[in-house]
């Protein structure tokens, strides 16, 4: 790169990364690679985030996300984790209904017990 696109790239840095081109062409290098790599993580980091919602809107309902994941999968509805997220954040009745569908499919999501309520006298 030429020395007007280095401090164009350079430009809100401190100290003398900002107007000095040797320093500068390092921190854009580095700055480059940070951002190349975060691009990465930022796609993890939003994948782990909507699993971890997904995992709370069905542990509501008494099933653990793996077992929800593995139902859903059984009864092939094909929704991704980041609607599944919405759908468990917005639409609580919606992802009920995939909740009960994906209990069905896999019998290991067990209906949750309720405490405290006895029918036996």
């Amino acid at each position: 790169m030429n020395k007007d696109k280095i401090f164009k790239l350079a430009k809100g840095f401190r100290g003398r990364a900002k107007n000095c081109i040797r320093i500068a062409r390092e921190r854009v290098e580095k700055a480059l690679q940070y951002s190349y790599r975060d691009r990465r993580n930022k796609k993890r980091d939003m994948r782990s985030l909507w699993i971890e919602r997904i995992n709370a809107g069905t542990r509501l309902h008494g099933v653990n996300y793996g077992n929800f994941m593995h139902g859903l999968m059984k009864e092939n509805i094909q929704l991704n984790r980041k609607v599944l997220s919405e759908l468990s954040m917005h639409e609580p009745y919606s992802f009920k209904a995939l909740v009960d569908i994906s209990r069905n499919a896999f019998p290991g999501n067990k209906v949750p017990k309720k405490e405290g309520l006895s029918t036996v006298s």
